[in-house]
């Protein structure tokens, strides 16, 4: 095996490696969304864990590819409508809900105690 197949190789399971990774932590997050208390979303990871260790000695990088793309078309059609959105982050039910006032309105903070 020459020098440039062999770092081609190894950029593409580099790049591979990368796709699963986020593949795996997004389906996570997602599942978090569909499980509504934890000791049902620990069953529900056990089992996504289980499924992307079943193909983890896969060595043929085409194969890889294949399965790849299946699980992000799967991931894509099983993915939570409504995600959950913590409140005080942007999209949250929260975000924003206290804007800071407008120019021109003064805030005394020390009421009662101003110099005049």
């Amino acid at each position: 095996m020459s020098f440039l197949s062999t770092a081609g190789y190894l950029a593409r399971r580099a790049a591979q490696k990368e796709r699963v990774r986020i593949l795996y932590r997004r389906a996570l997050k997602d599942t978090l969304n569909w499980a509504v208390h934890r000791h049902l979303f620990y069953k529900d990871a056990s089992d996504l864990r289980e499924r992307f260790e079943a193909h983890r000695h896969v060595e043929d990088l085409d194969t890889i590819d294949r399965l790849i793309e299946n699980g992000e078309a799967s991931y894509d059609k099983w993915r939570h409508p409504d995600p959950y959105i913590v409140p005080w982050a942007p999209g949250g039910s929260k975000f924003t809900r206290n804007p800071i006032p407008p120019a021109g309105i003064e805030i005394i903070y020390d009421y009662g105690r101003e110099d005049h």
